[in-house]
């Protein structure tokens, strides 16, 4: 059967109405920007950088537009032959000082407590390297002890390492310690007390500078949780960070779930200027389900403001799929979105042959609360679209099945869509690079399912397309 699109001006429930009803132009971007968590983003050389944990490696993707970084292939920038820190490496942060290029980062041996931080120096000034090891980093009174998510503070021209780590108030608590250059702690480190809603962790440390006063957010709770959260202290221009009385608590969290748009856990962040310099923006992983699962953190982003009282408004937490204006001198793509139902902002369709399922049971896990689902071997839904690159993202759920993709006509590729959580708009399928041109996308039903799964369904939901 075909779909006819309806009427995009028709009323929408609550859960779609953070999305578009005209089409997209070059200028906006949806989330997510990676599948992977503890994003951090810096804009240079023309380009935006991300890294987000992956465990064996420090991976980057790069894109002049954010609206591509989800397409962009990921450069491997560092691996390590020490087996004492080539494992469960995580959240590398990237800072440019003196014409090269700083990456900070934690990684163990494979047992979680021997985490430690550790920096690479760039041979050149040029954020994807390559790399070379500089050093450990570790305070004179934390000496081989347990050490994640490090985070450089630039206060009053000196520079200062912030961290996750063992101290008085928490194993996961907050610390600071100064720094002679970019790869040298030079004293000892000073715990921090911060608040945060619930016992588990203070991490992820970040820092905003802006009307004399320099902010550092950071994560509450245990990441797996729903309730992962950010917090917030301030510090005035001139006053000692490692004096712990000079830091001012904000009062209740500052960034958390936003249920009603299928908000969960929104955290580990960091904060990067649009390309011109005129915005800030935060980038964070969160998501799209309320279980206590590590798993399904992906990358997003949408810009913060600031109040009258020179504070920073972090706003809510928007929905995976609400479309944003790109920040401000982003050049934009062309990109759009092709939903399952027919509607699209650009020059797609989505047909389907056989007996599916549709409905809007899934709300605030789909885009457009609604998506089409089939069990039965041989149906196919088809996507015909113009563009360079194509993704697909749905439903993942206990009782999907096996799909069978291609493009323009080719082999196909068997795509297992289970997973032992419902998840909502999980990249499923990300087609590979294709001329420009007119393309179509074809979702076979296999009617299989993996040994896990308990029944063989499969789900079409969106499609983002590039043009570039």
């Amino acid at each position: 059967m075909s779909v006819t699109a309806p009427d995009p001006t028709a009323a929408a429930d609550p859960a779609s109405a953070a999305q578009p009803t005209s089409p997209t132009a070059s200028g906006t971007f949806r989330n997510p920007l990676n599948t992977g968590p503890d994003p951090f983003v810096a804009y240079a050389n023309g380009e935006y950088h991300l890294t987000t944990t992956q465990g064996d490696s420090i991976r980057m993707w790069s894109s002049p537009s954010l609206s591509t970084l989800l397409a962009a292939d990921p450069v491997t920038v560092w691996t390590d032959s020490d087996p004492s820190r080539n494992q469960h490496i995580w959240a590398a942060e990237f800072y440019r000082f003196d014409d090269r290029w700083y990456m900070y980062y934690t990684a163990d041996d494979g047992v979680d407590d021997h985490h430690r931080l550790y920096v690479l120096e760039s041979e050149g000034d040029d954020p994807t390297g390559p790399y070379h090891f500089k050093s450990q980093l570790e305070p004179p009174n934390h000496v081989d002890t347990f050490a994640i998510d490090p985070g450089i503070l630039q206060h009053d021209g000196r520079l200062y390492l912030a961290y996750s780590g063992i101290n008085a108030y928490q194993h996961n608590g907050l610390n600071i310690a100064p720094m002679s250059n970019p790869y040298t702690v030079s004293g000892n480190a000073v715990a921090l007390d911060g608040a945060g809603g619930c016992p588990e962790v203070r991490e992820g440390p970040q820092f905003l500078y802006r009307n004399g006063h320099t902010w550092m957010t950071y994560s509450t709770c245990d990441t797996g949780k729903p309730d992962y959260q950010v917090w917030m202290m301030s510090l005035p221009d001139g006053a000692d960070p490692l004096v712990p009385g000079n830091w001012t608590q904000h009062d209740g969290p500052i960034f958390s779930r936003n249920d009603a748009v299928g908000v969960y856990g929104p955290g580990h962040h960091s904060f990067f200027r649009s390309p011109d310099g005129t915005e800030d923006w935060i980038v964070y992983h969160a998501k799209t389900t309320s279980e206590i699962t590590y798993t399904n953190r992906t990358t997003r982003a949408q810009k913060i403001s600031w109040n009258a009282d020179g504070s920073p408004d972090f706003g809510t937490p928007l929905a995976q799929g609400a479309t944003q204006d790109l920040p401000s001198g982003d050049p934009g793509s062309g990109n759009y979105w092709i939903n399952d139902d027919g509607r699209s902002s650009g020059d797609g369709t989505v047909t389907y042959q056989g007996t599916w399922n549709s409905g809007s049971g899934c709300a605030a896990q789909c885009f457009w609360s609604d998506d089409h689902w089939s069990d039965q071997a041989g149906n196919t839904a088809t996507f015909r679209f113009t563009g360079t690159r194509i993704a697909l993202l749905s439903v993942r759920d206990t009782g999907n099945g096996i799909a069978a993709i291609s493009v323009d006509g080719g082999p196909e590729e068997r795509v297992d869509f289970h997973g032992p959580i419902r998840t909502g708009e999980t990249l499923q399928y990300l087609s590979p690079r294709l001329p420009h041109g007119e393309h179509t996308l074809q979702i076979r039903v296999t009617g299989e399912h993996n040994p896990e799964s308990g029944a063989a369904f499969v789900s079409v939901d969106r499609a983002e397309v590039y043009t570039d």
